[in-house]
């Protein structure tokens, strides 16, 4: 390097070639050297803001491509741009263009826990965003290595893989996966679940990238094989998309059971959706005894079984005699087993509780019970929880950590061997799969969205019942105290479902199949694999970039 660069780059560091001097040391006309870097850093800044304008962008889009609106296509454009936005950038730039990405995609995303607190939005989608950070790093990486878009769709697998699992167990929302669940991308889950068809949209969206970097070398006069290659990359993104189109789905039922699902609905929503005690309760048996008042007078169907939702008994049955004493009129006035929803004390631990399941016999009573294995933190238990207490008040409103069950949610309900799965338990793929390994024949998810009623919240929620219900080839069951109670095939086509905040049965006969598709039997290995290689492409771009600078140096050498 010249003695020139050598001096600007000294006093960068607020050192002379020959010596140190001190940071406020005046330069020979008298003046100070930190404005000058100020105002390099102010150049820097003016030059990054369209990069970063244009990533807050392709953020919102992608935020636009999940429920409630629903504009698939928008996640390749988004995958698209950020791969664009990326390439060829420093591995520092490529981060702090995720963190422009993710922080407006994630704030949008995750809007409905503005119930909670706005406060609660920023920082979720601040830790959340730190992930796409470290993507964007990444894909800047890999950018300079053959098949580039190749090692970015790994990447978005690796960077969902983590995201999924820490910190409190993760957080899964906001996966491709999950804004294509009605999209030529769907039924790739049978073969791979969530993580090969997020795969497949990131690879369709760098390849749009890389179809738009050649059109642009082509504008600005291209080698000659230039043309060549981006037919070949639109050949290969228009494949990826369509591929799914081609695997078939299994659906055909071994057998079948009809269900009834009680939404009772709640007086309000929000935080303070409980109201009164036994008023949620009530609503779901009252509901339940109109529905066998129907079926005695033959208005409608009668059911082999009844699914009431998460918490819709607001008192512990065990503990409350009036709550127990409720259920069982409704339970004995249909005639055939329910699925309960209830907050059930912990025998041995004072100030935990158990989220459960459980199968209400018409004659026997209470029976079998799942116990929801993952609690969500902050909502259902407060991590470290006498020292943020004092900090946030707002946490004393969980007077009461949820304990978390030990095992999947294989239950008999009357005919039907059934999968509970609890709210926002269907996000993880694990409790899912499991669950169907364990032999479940049909998925129920009971859940309470009346905090986030109207929000956005609840269809997100049951976008993911349809991909699980694709991926295992099993009818999903979604049972909500105020909605959205659903139907769902094992095509992810819903079939049934009752609005918002309002009381009504849904009525339906559901296949029961015992079948398991690929995706069941390979597990997470494809998600392993994927982000493996997503990360070993990274250290393949670190090793080549070095290489490329020692070849430089002994050139000029």
């Amino acid at each position: 390097m010249s003695s020139g660069s050598d001096t600007t780059a000294a006093a960068v560091r607020g050192t002379a070639p020959g010596g140190p001097v001190p940071s406020t040391a005046p330069t020979a006309a008298g003046t100070d050297r930190r404005p000058g870097r100020a105002r390099r850093l102010a150049s820097l800044a003016r030059r990054e803001a369209p990069r970063t304008a244009l990533a807050a962008v392709a953020g919102l889009a992608l935020a636009l491509a999940f429920p409630p609106y629903g504009l698939w296509p928008l996640s390749l454009v988004a995958v698209a741009a950020l791969a664009l936005l990326t390439r060829g950038r420093r591995a520092r730039q490529g981060a702090w263009t995720g963190f422009a990405f993710g922080l407006p995609f994630f704030l949008v995303l995750l809007k409905w826990l503005h119930v909670i607190g706005w406060d609660a939005v920023a920082g979720l989608s601040v830790a959340e965003a730190l992930f796409v950070v470290l993507l964007g790093a990444g894909l800047a990486l890999t950018s300079r290595l053959p098949a580039w878009p190749l090692w970015g769709a790994c990447l978005w697998v690796a960077q969902e893989w983590a995201r999924d699992r820490v910190p409190f167990g993760g957080f899964p929302w906001g996966r491709l996966a999950f804004a294509n669940t009605g999209s030529p991308f769907t039924p790739l889950a049978a073969l791979g679940g969530a993580p090969l068809v997020t795969f497949a949209v990131a690879l369709a969206g760098g390849l749009l990238a890389a179809v738009a970097a050649g059109l642009w070398g082509l504008r600005r006069g291209g080698g000659a094989g230039g043309p060549v290659r981006t037919a070949e990359a639109f050949g290969l993104a228009a494949a990826v998309t369509l591929a799914g189109l081609a695997v078939p789905v299994p659906t055909k039922a071994d057998d079948t059971v009809r269900i009834a699902v009680v939404q009772g609905n709640v007086q309000r929503p929000g935080m303070d959706f409980l109201g009164r005690p036994m008023q949620i309760l009530d609503n779901h048996a009252t509901a339940t005894e109109k529905l066998a008042d129907d079926v005695r007078h033959h208005r409608a169907p009668e059911p082999d079984l009844v699914i009431w939702p998460e918490n819709s008994s607001d008192l512990d049955p065990y503990q409350y005699p009036q709550a127990y004493d409720r259920i069982d009129e409704a339970v004995k006035a249909i005639g055939v087993p329910v699925l309960v929803g209830a907050l059930v004390d912990h025998p041995t631990k004072p100030g935990y509780v158990f989220n459960e399941g459980i199968v209400w016999d018409p004659r026997t009573g209470p029976g079998a019970s799942y116990t929801k294995q993952h609690p969500v933190p902050f909502g259902e238990y407060v991590p470290f929880r006498e020292q943020l207490s004092k900090i946030i008040t707002r946490f004393q409103r969980v007077p009461r950590d949820f304990y978390p069950g030990d095992h999947t949610g294989l239950l008999k309900v009357g005919p039907a061997r059934l999968g509970d799965v609890i709210c926002f338990e269907v996000a993880y793929d694990e409790i899912v799969h499991d669950t169907v390994g364990a032999g479940a024949r049909a998925l129920v998810i009971q859940t309470n969205n009346a905090t986030y009623g109207r929000t956005g919240q609840p269809e997100q929620q049951l976008a993911m019942s349809r991909l699980r219900a694709v991926e295992h080839g099993r009818a999903v069951v979604t049972a909500a105290t105020s909605g959205i109670s659903a139907v769902v095939a094992p095509d992810g086509t819903v079939t049934h479902q009752i609005p918002e905040f309002t009381q009504g049965v849904v009525s339906a006969r559901i296949p029961l199949r015992d079948e398991t598709t690929l995706a069941d039997r390979v597990g997470a290995a494809p998600e392993w694999l994927l982000a493996i290689v997503g990360l070993l492409s990274c250290g393949a771009a670190v090793i080549a970039g070095r290489r490329g600078r020692t070849k430089d140096e002994k050139g000029q050498q």
